[in-house]
């Protein structure tokens, strides 16, 4: 069977799972530059691909134009007129099979997402470091003809910091780091009275700036801001574009288990992350991170951890798991990771 010359790419959400594309994409040109990538995904994630050679994005507006099974026969008439030749659906969802239904005649592979492993991961009945969802990426290219290389990654240069961006960050020679204390679900999060503790001590030493999204979140970031002169809070102040610029310049993000980890670690930034009811052997480790990187809750005292892959299942009494993790250990992680110790 002749390879492909012209792939579309599909991976519509969530955040983290779309940035998490961005270095196999990145990997992907670098070594098959010949090749043409069409990669669908949501208006809002675009600025992910901004400078990756051979990639033309196409926006699904899933929520207007592109909504319901009608919507998806027109997205599909759009996507015939590009000439595509296959399909890597790293998205594997109703949604994609009904799109690939409408684009009938075109090779496709599609993500395996290991659905058994994980639930016995979860279940209990086995606890091993599962593939990567990065790997699985790469996977479905392979299947296309295009095994993919991920262990020596490139990444792009940092962006130059535009005079916006100093006006509100400053320009003293501390070190900065980004910290992204929200996830989709509570008890991925880390409390925020301890979060507090970790930042104001960090903000002695280095330049904080913290990073969220939505009114409740930036409310609640102001108040953290406001514990010291070196904390600065951007939620809401720039575009994703403009964020990126800002994370492609840090010195380290510390996250939890939530998409602003993935996005720094699509740039090549340290990242740090913290885990509370899910578990990095699920395979969604930040690219080009260790285990020693994540920072996990005690699984001798919350032994049912993973309770699910995304979180979004907290058994009773597991709420405080993260409580287990001090502030301290937070802290040295990152003063030992940027040499500080």
């Amino acid at each position: 069977m002749p390879k492909p010359n012209h792939i579309l790419v599909i991976r519509l959400s969530a955040m983290g799972d779309v940035a998490m594309t961005v270095p196999v994409l990145r990997a992907f040109t670098n070594q098959y530059p010949e090749i043409k990538l069409t990669v669908l995904t949501r208006p809002f994630f675009t600025p992910f691909f901004r400078d990756i050679p051979n990639i033309t994005v196409v926006s699904a507006d899933i929520k207007g134009k592109h909504k319901g099974v009608f919507g998806l026969y027109k997205l599909s008439k759009e996507l015939k007129t590009l000439n595509i030749d296959s399909i890597a659906d790293l998205h594997n969802v109703l949604r994609s099979k009904i799109l690939k239904f409408f684009l009938f005649g075109k090779r496709v592979v599609q993500i395996d997402k290991g659905r058994e492993e994980k639930k016995a991961l979860v279940n209990g009945q086995s606890f091993k470091q599962l593939k990567t969802t990065h790997q699985r990426y790469a996977d479905v290219f392979e299947k296309l003809g295009y095994p993919i290389d991920l262990s020596q990654p490139n990444f792009p240069k940092k962006e130059n910091l535009k005079e916006k961006f100093i006006k509100i960050i400053g320009n003293d020679s501390k070190p900065w780091i980004g910290i992204a204390p929200f996830a989709a679900f509570d008890c991925k999060m880390y409390p925020l009275d301890l979060m507090t503790t970790v930042i104001e001590t960090l903000s002695k030493d280095y330049k904080v700036l913290l990073f969220g999204a939505g009114n409740e979140e930036k409310i609640i970031l102001n108040t953290l801001a406001n514990q010291g002169d070196n904390i600065i809070n951007l939620a809401g102040q720039f575009s994703l574009s403009e964020e990126l610029d800002i994370i492609s310049n840090l010195d380290l993000m510390l996250a939890m288990d939530s998409g602003n980890a993935h996005i720094a670690a699509m740039l090549g930034v340290k990242v740090i992350t913290v885990w509370g009811v899910t578990h990095p052997y699920a395979g969604f480790l930040p690219f080009n991170t260790t285990l020693d990187s994540a920072i996990l809750a005690d699984r001798i005292t919350y032994p049912k951890i993973p309770t699910s892959v995304y979180g979004n299942k907290c058994p009773e009494d597991y709420e405080n798991a993260m409580r287990t993790i001090a502030p301290g250990t937070i802290i040295s992680k990152i003063n030992k990771t940027l040499n500080l110790s």
